[in-house]
């Protein structure tokens, strides 16, 4: 099945498209330029980056783990780390934690979350750079990763953040003529 759709895909490719090294960030980052936009998700700006950063963890532990183990050949046969896709498994996890924070908000955020991913998926395959057992592997990997941050955040918050609920933040751009950049500062 895997060389069937590679064959379908490769067939009439004339130019390969790396919309997926960026698309893979764009579910989850859309959540911060949402909430920077005055929409209010689920969770204050401290929680919903500890759940993210737990979502990381647990993804990139897990596809790590599993590239370095099983040795896989790209369907490109550039090396040997295809399975599970982790631009895929990024794309997904950006994906449930974009509908998880505004799920109760509007449902196409997640819609649209999930649209973005699935076409980082397609990408990857498109690019030759995966199979489609790479594709599936890595989206479930995504999702469950974020489920779990999710599920174990209560457990984290209590535990690191025991009475301190007044977080703050800022972000704010620079550009000082030849040099850009965001200073941060942020109060947990």
């Amino acid at each position: 099945m895997n060389s069937e759709v590679r064959e379908e895909l490769t067939e009439h490719i004339d130019e390969r498209l790396t919309v997926d090294d960026f698309s893979q960030y764009a579910p989850f980052v859309s959540v911060y330029a949402l909430n920077f936009a005055g929409v209010k998700g689920k969770n204050n700006f401290r929680d919903r980056t500890t759940i993210l950063a737990t979502a990381y963890l647990l993804m990139g532990t897990s596809v790590n783990i599993l590239k370095s183990s099983t040795n896989n050949l790209r369907p490109d046969e550039s090396s040997r780390n295809s399975f599970p896709s982790g631009h895929t498994a990024t794309a997904f996890m950006g994906a449930e934690f974009l509908y998880q924070e505004y799920k109760d908000v509007s449902l196409w955020y997640g819609i649209a979350g999930y649209t973005i991913a699935a076409g980082t998926g397609f990408f990857r395959m498109y690019n030759n750079r995966h199979w489609l057992t790479d594709i599936a592997t890595g989206a479930g990997i995504g999702i469950f990763s974020t489920k779990i941050a999710y599920w174990v955040h209560p457990f984290i918050r209590k535990t690191l953040f025991k009475s301190n609920d007044n977080s703050a933040g800022t972000i704010v751009p620079y550009y000082n003529g030849e040099q850009m950049g965001i200073g941060m500062a942020f109060t947990f």
